[in-house]
């Protein structure tokens, strides 16, 4: 039915295999959404967007800039549940936890409170429920700070080979999401001690 999500396979996938016979069993999620109607007598189109590839979850230290903890998984995943699977680092000495509104959830919120963290991630609108004025202000002002892991991921896609990740099964590549992290730790402390010379 449109608006509805069907899997094709499910999110822990073998990697893909080039043997014949063998299945591609690639993660992918394919969305099927709803198209719009021109005119009351024509049908309803239907169209499917696959979602392929993978994404890096980090956590950074707000004052350095240095990835502290990172995950990877396949495209289809949901956010929401990567701070519970120990993104978060605890010998960090921070209490608030930025993160943009993907990874808000009920759960999400009410374990960062119970492990004595300050919720700072972003609302998030809903069907019919758009955000308030103050809502929006308060994403703004979060939004300032939660860009430092922006600048992250845009040193890595500037990077030479950043912005492909030309892997055949997640093991792959997390293995190559994992060296660019820690080429980017390597980079960011280079930086910081000529900071701290001059």
């Amino acid at each position: 039915p449109p608006g509805s999500r069907l899997w094709m396979g499910g999110p822990a996938q073998r990697p893909h295999r080039a043997h014949p016979g063998e299945g591609r069993g690639g993660a992918h999620q394919i969305s099927i959404l709803r198209g719009r109607v021109r005119r009351v007598y024509e049908p309803q189109i239907d169209i499917a967007v696959p979602a392929f590839g993978y994404k890096s979850h980090i956590s950074i230290d707000r004052r350095h800039g240095i990835i502290r903890r990172q995950k990877v998984t396949d495209a289809a995943a949901h956010d929401g549940a990567r701070l519970r699977e120990g993104l978060i680092d605890p010998s960090n000495t921070g209490s608030e936890v930025w993160a943009d509104s993907a990874y808000r959830s009920a759960e999400t919120e009410t374990k960062l409170k119970a492990q004595g963290y300050r919720s700072r991630i972003h609302a998030r609108a809903t069907r019919g429920h758009p955000l308030s004025n103050a809502q929006q202000e308060a994403n703004r002002k979060k939004s300032r700070l939660r860009a430092r892991v922006e600048h992250v991921f845009g040193t890595q896609q500037t990077s030479p080979g950043g912005r492909m990740v030309r892997t055949i099964g997640i093991v792959r590549a997390r293995a190559k999401i994992g060296l660019q992290n820690l080429v980017y730790n390597i980079r960011r402390l280079v930086t910081l001690e000529r900071l701290a010379a001059a």
